[in-house]
């Protein structure tokens, strides 16, 4: 379990009127966000989604642990986001421009629980009720008609905090890949298997999506369809359904994929981790990011660098570091291990989250990528040919580009990411 310690000027209070405190800032007590949303009935529906993933495990379903969204309030925007408790699901809720009356003040971060009586009154929330937030580094003040109730700040699981990096790399590569009007998009859901496991393809067929068992050019994976149960009470708020997705081929093996539901103020999305069995933090999609001897250097200049605007400009931040894109997306990968980046497939680009960064707690947080510097440190690697050798114990595997004969890579064939052999030879071809 990961925590992040703050300093605070003084104790939030809910007394005659509530008092938020923050670490410092240009105003005595500031806060992060106070107003009221623009669309109460989908906003409380959305917070309630994001809260159900966040208790919910699907994969060998247990008993929910905790209801725990990191809350952002960002430029212009706030955004509320959770993963279940298996890590297979990254669900988020964006409260857009024009989804907001009120003003953001400062930007920060915060992980609240969300309880039954927060869960009560949130469900009693209609399309013309006042839903009133008060965002704040330690806390979330809700107000209804049921009057107000404060959040308190939670620990940040560490598996979250992996979550967030694997989700960042994974969908800046997708692209949209279609969008279905609210009508087909409600028949589409309602005929989904609940509970269904099985890996599922999507594929456009005219003002739908047709669902196949084998992936075509321009197919959408559904990997466990009964997955996206929590976006079927956010339909009756939405306009439409956009799928997003990376590039797949006849043939090609599970992939993760974004569904997304939308209206103009606010934007409801799952992300899927390529098979229900498989949570994001054991992906491995950051570790060739990782890799390099600069990463953590560099993620320490991007990150004083970094602004809050409502997106990350890749080429402005290359040019006011002196880095070429490539070293800043892989800077920016670095600083999504530690929470501090997120990925907006809507917008196709970054997004900022208020967390403590620290490399060497990213390093103890990717097994692989200390078990790769602990070859090079001991001189395991030999890469003088085009096939390296690894010494591991009393076993000496051969590299060839990122495959290995390595146990590990051939259970994963490359669909987990590189194998700590792989990363050796990549870190010693790379010095």
């Amino acid at each position: 379990m990961v925590s992040a310690a703050y300093s605070y000027l003084g104790s939030s209070a809910l007394t005659d009127g509530l008092t938020l405190q923050t670490s410092g800032g240009p105003a005595a007590h500031p806060r992060f966000f106070t107003g009221f949303l623009n669309d109460p009935g989908a906003a409380a529906t959305g917070l309630l989604a994001v809260a159900e993933v966040a208790r919910s495990r699907y994969f060998r379903p247990v008993s929910p642990a905790s209801l725990d969204p990191v809350v952002t309030a960002g430029s212009d925007r706030l955004r509320f986001e959770s993963f279940s408790g298996c890590c297979g699901v990254y669900a988020r809720l964006d409260v857009l421009p024009a989804g907001i009356d009120g003003e953001i003040t400062a930007h920060g971060t915060t992980n609240v629980d969300v309880n039954v009586p927060l869960q009560r009154a949130l469900t009693r929330v209609g399309r013309a009720d006042p839903l009133h937030l008060a965002v704040g580094p330690d806390d979330l003040t809700v107000t209804t008609f049921d009057g107000p109730l404060v959040e308190r700040k939670v620990p940040l699981p560490s598996r979250w905090l992996r979550g967030f990096a694997e989700a960042q790399v994974l969908t800046s590569r997708f692209d949209p890949r279609a969008e279905v009007g609210i009508a087909d998009a409600r028949a589409l859901l309602n005929r989904l298997p609940a509970g269904d496991r099985s890996v599922l393809w999507a594929v456009p067929a005219g003002r739908s999506l047709r669902l196949t068992s084998r992936p075509v050019p321009g197919a959408v994976c559904l990997p466990g369809a009964g997955r996206l149960v929590a976006l079927k009470p956010f339909l009756r708020h939405a306009t439409a359904l956009r799928v997003y997705g990376p590039p797949v081929a006849a043939g090609a093996g599970p992939v993760a994929s974004t569904w997304e539901l939308s209206l103009p103020s606010l934007r409801l999305s799952l992300t899927l981790s390529p098979e229900p069995y498989r949570g994001f933090s054991g992906e491995g999609a950051v570790l060739e990011a990782l890799a390099g001897d600069e990463v953590a250097d560099d993620a320490d200049l991007i990150s004083a660098l970094l602004s809050w605007d409502p997106a990350i400009d890749i080429d402005a931040l290359a040019t006011a570091s002196g880095l070429g894109p490539q070293r800043v997306r892989a800077a920016l990968t670095q600083l999504g291990t530690a929470g501090r980046v997120g990925y907006d497939v809507a917008e196709a680009g970054y997004f900022h989250r208020t967390l403590p960064y620290a490399a060497d707690v990213v390093a103890t947080m990717n097994p692989r990528l200390v078990g790769a510097r602990a070859l090079v440190d001991a001189g395991a690697v030999t890469a003088t040919g085009e096939v390296a050798e690894v010494r591991s114990g009393d076993e000496i595997y051969h590299v060839r580009d990122t495959s290995c004969t390595c146990p590990w890579w051939g259970k994963h064939r490359g669909e987990r990411g590189p194998c700590k052999h792989a990363l050796a030879v990549r870190m010693v071809r790379a010095s």
